[in-house]
């Protein structure tokens, strides 16, 4: 059975990293002692060694050990036998690079669809769709596919901002790009405001946090969801 989380952010407006989602995590995890961690990603070019410092940091606040993928000598076997997977955010198409790289994509798929329980923020969210088309991510390396797990029937815009009206900027909305991926494209597109994620069980997936969600369906005006809709039937 699927067990998935995918959040939007690692940190909220005045929290600290992953806190506003640790007791959440720490049942999510209840039966992991020790979680994988993907580093791929990379935020502000930091290291992989300096990343998962930060996330063991975290994870150690609810008991769990934190090992990076980057320090077993085969990561396949890495992911093949890891009790929980969180892979962390940063550069969107630096991280799925990587995954590709390592040949990773496929056994990442499999080991998530077959139970294995993973958690993703931001560009580990990124991946748990259909495609990292709707990242808001520069693509500053190319990746040999924008194709990537498949977890959940749609695509996901973490860091989801609606247009701010006292804003003195002019340019392109996240509604604006989003639009303009249904020009051509036409999978759906899930805009996760910040605090908020989806709580994957098998073929279940429901909003979880305190705000709204926004759905983006080709040829169809966007909408609002609440907290607790099941988005199962999204396709």
């Amino acid at each position: 059975m699927k067990q998935i989380i995918i959040a939007s952010t690692s940190t909220i407006h005045g929290s600290g990293y992953l806190e506003y989602i640790l007791k959440e995590l720490k049942v999510f995890f209840k039966d992991t002692q020790d979680i994988l961690f993907i580093p791929y990603a990379r935020p502000s070019g930091i290291t992989h060694d300096e990343y998962t410092s930060k996330v063991a940091e975290a994870f150690n606040k609810i008991d769990k050990k934190v090992r990076g993928i980057h320090e077993f000598e085969n990561p396949t076997e890495a992911v093949k036998n890891a009790q929980g997977i969180f892979t962390g955010g940063g550069n969107t198409f630096v991280l799925v690079n990587q995954l590709y790289k390592n040949s990773l994509i496929e056994i990442l798929k499999e080991a998530v669809s077959n139970g294995t329980p993973y958690f993703g923020t931001s560009a580990g969210s990124n991946i748990c769709g259909l495609t990292i088309n709707t990242t808001n991510d520069m693509p500053i390396v190319y990746p040999p596919s924008f194709k990537t797990l498949g977890l959940v029937p749609f695509n996901i815009n973490p860091h989801y901002l609606d247009p701010d009206p006292n804003s003195t900027h002019k340019g392109e909305t996240r509604e604006t790009r989003i639009k303009e991926f249904h020009a051509f494209n036409s999978q759906p597109v899930v805009g996760l405001r910040e605090g908020s994620w989806l709580e994957v069980k098998n073929d279940s997936i429901v909003l979880k946090g305190k705000l709204k969600a926004r759905i983006f369906e080709y040829n169809k005006t966007p909408y609002e969801v609440e907290t607790g809709t099941d988005l199962s039937s999204l396709k």
